[in-house]
């Protein structure tokens, strides 16, 4: 099998880690993999298998205006066709609605190649300019298939694009992680002893993490021995930082940064917690489980209501219900053998969303073009 994977970048995103395991494990099985980016390699996060054929197309710049962002994006799918015209690939993966669109655009005409869009967030919670979203609607008429992470995120791209097919494959668990660069220990930045309550994600309003030190804080006194940590990067470090000093907590909450070694500290932390406005699949929660973690999250569009099984495994709370998400961590830090019961089922997202079952639904997918 020949696939060509196209996205953006290969940084430290969701969807840059599921590229990265496709292609890993595509590689392994021995197809024959190209992954294409806009970007350079020196942006690159993940490490691909050395038989991966890497192609960048160094077309990275500000738009400025309507225009200008026309011209850029005319570049890239005249280079993005040049290189399906060169490596001839049996299927071509767009990941993410840009890279989808461009996509559909470049392998319009071409009768040998089977295209497909991979959606990795619900549509209607995005944010995409309104350019990007009236392409979306007419060029996904253009794909031979748009794959979504959930039940919801089909409904929608059925309802709002002119998508032929739409498919839900939802990401597979990687497990166990392995350990990369820029490496954090646990045990430097938290005290032996102390508990620890964990959320991994970029420092972003989507990820909600004013309302998760909210929580925090009102339960930080009921439970001294507890410490909060947040691994991750993103433009609201700032304003996350401050947030920490008014609350009087810097010696309990901790933001040491983006992880290299996420694995060890789903081995350390005690409860996972994950306080997201929306998500599309959230790869961190469904990690976290099968490292044996209980979990906490608000019910939001969407994802975790496909992860986490109430009361079974974890706990759902209804969507931006500050209040709701509180009692149910205070719940949980009280008891820790409500967290083992939990965590004993947790592990089960190993074989529900594990690599073998996943990676069969998109390779059903693929023979079904590819004859």
């Amino acid at each position: 099998m020949k696939v060509l994977i196209f996205i953006h970048c290969m940084g430290s995103g969701g969807a840059e880690r599921v590229a990265a395991n496709l292609t890993n494990y595509w590689a392994d099985k021995g197809w024959d993999i190209t992954v294409v980016t806009v970007a350079p390699l020196s942006w690159d996060f993940y490490t691909l298998q050395p038989t991966v054929r890497r192609v960048t197309l160094e077309l990275v710049s500000d738009s400025g205006n309507v225009l200008v962002g026309l011209w850029q994006n005319l570049r890239r799918i005249a280079a993005l066709r040049q290189v399906l015209r060169q490596v001839r690939p049996d299927i071509a993966l767009g990941m993410m609605t840009e890279a989808n669109v461009l996509l559909a655009l470049a392998s319009w005409g071409m009768p040998n190649l089977c295209s497909i869009g991979a959606e990795h967030t619900y549509p209607p919670k995005q944010r995409l300019e309104y350019s990007w979203k009236n392409l979306r609607r007419y060029t996904y008429g253009l794909l031979n298939i748009v794959t979504v992470l959930t039940n919801e995120g089909a409904d929608w791209i059925k309802r709002n694009t002119d998508a032929k097919r739409v498919e839900v494959i939802p990401n597979a668990v990687f497990w166990p992680l392995p350990i990369k660069e820029p490496r954090i220990l646990p045990n430097v930045i938290c005290q032996p002893g102390r508990k620890i309550l964990l959320a991994i994600g970029r420092l972003d309003m989507v990820k909600g993490y004013d309302r998760l030190i909210e929580a925090f804080g009102s339960l930080s006194d009921k439970h001294p021995d507890w410490d909060l940590v947040i691994l991750g990067e993103g433009d609201l470090r700032t304003t996350i930082e401050e947030q920490v000093q008014r609350s009087g907590l810097e010696k309990r909450i901790f933001i040491p940064g983006r992880a290299g070694n996420v694995g060890e500290w789903y081995e350390t932390a005690d409860l996972y917690v994950m306080s997201s406005r929306h998500e599309g699949f959230p790869n961190t929660l469904v990690e976290a489980m099968a490292y044996g973690l209980s979990a906490v999250s608000f019910d939001c569009d969407t994802g975790p209501r496909d992860i986490i099984r109430h009361e079974v495994d974890g706990l759902l709370v209804p969507s931006d219900d500050v209040v709701s998400l509180t009692l149910a961590i205070d719940r949980l830090m009280s008891d820790p053998v409500e967290r083992q019961r939990f965590a004993l089922r947790a592990v089960e997202v190993r074989s529900r969303f594990s690599m073998e079952r996943i990676m069969g639904m998109w390779q059903g997918l693929f023979e079904e073009y590819v004859k």
